[in-house]
């Protein structure tokens, strides 16, 4: 049997349009923008109905997970801890549950649904398909991206019961909201890439995320950490994404919003580019 043509890495056939540089079907100049887009609508909707159905887990659980962290650690540090010499533990405490809420989720939505489409073989419904890389990359992501913002936004909306951390600027929340979204769902499409089995996602998650997101300053400021701590956070790039999050509240973070940028915006171009490589030459997504 022969191979499907029109999958991610593989030349398309040829028409008097001339082939396809994205991947996808050749078509009439002009149209197949207009196909890409409505492809990649399609895998969209589906990914955000994917999660949207199991709401209760996807949703629900990290916002029950936050707040149980919020209890703890604020109960137990509200009296002893006072950060950027004027802001309460508990205030400074959200963003940061905020903010690792949402790369988690963003992550999560990516991989887990790459993978299981590897495993149970339903992946072969979309290799089929002429949707080419960027499709691809537009609707995971944007899937993720969707799911990582409403589990972050349900966190803020409960937890800011407790102590409302204010709004300084809503420029810089929103920028870093998208932006550490994006790159955590680029992220995991590499992952449900490079994984073929569950146990390898698992240990992708539990060895390199949640270490990396924990250790970026979700519970503390950086500048209570002995100097060597504090150096080797700098080398964390979910560090600045968490501290520019954080900026847009209280308008004061461990380190210039601006550098946080740079480093979240260069970051997510050079993982959305690596991405969007593996999508083009079929990596892994073809026997």
């Amino acid at each position: 049997m022969n191979a499907p043509e029109n999958v991610p890495g593989r030349a398309p056939g040829r028409s008097q349009a001339g082939p396809d540089p994205l991947g996808g079907s050749a078509t009439v100049p002009g149209r197949r923008g207009v196909g890409m887009l409505q492809g990649a609508r399609t895998l969209f909707y589906k990914e955000v109905l994917r999660f949207w159905k199991v709401s209760f887990q996807t949703l629900g659980a990290p916002i029950l997970t936050a707040v149980l962290y919020l209890m703890i650690f604020g109960h137990v540090l509200e009296d002893h801890v006072t950060v950027y010499g004027r802001v309460p533990y508990t205030a400074f405490l959200i963003p940061g549950l905020v903010m690792m809420s949402l790369l988690q989720n963003a992550f999560a939505n990516t991989s887990s649904s790459l993978i299981q489409s590897k495993i149970t073989g339903n992946l072969v419904f979309l290799l089929v398909t002429p949707l080419s890389p960027w499709a691809w990359y537009l609707a995971y992501v944007g899937a993720s991206v969707v799911r990582g913002v409403v589990v972050g936004l349900g966190v803020l909306v409960v937890t800011m019961w407790f102590s409302p951390p204010g709004l300084d600027n809503i420029a810089w929340v929103l920028v870093f909201a998208v932006l550490g979204a994006t790159l955590m769902g680029s992220l995991g499409l590499v992952a449900g890439l490079w994984a073929e089995k569950f146990d390898q996602m698992a240990a992708f998650q539990n060895f390199i995320v949640m270490p990396m997101t924990m250790l970026a300053g979700v519970f503390y400021s950086i500048h209570s950490l002995p100097g060597f701590w504090q150096a080797a956070s700098h080398f964390n790039p979910f560090f600045y994404m968490i501290d520019g999050f954080r900026h847009g509240f209280f308008g004061v973070s461990d380190v210039s919003p601006w550098l946080s940028l740079a480093v979240v915006g260069g970051a997510t171009l050079v993982v959305a580019a690596w991405t969007l490589r593996l999508l083009h030459s079929g990596y892994k997504l073809r026997a």
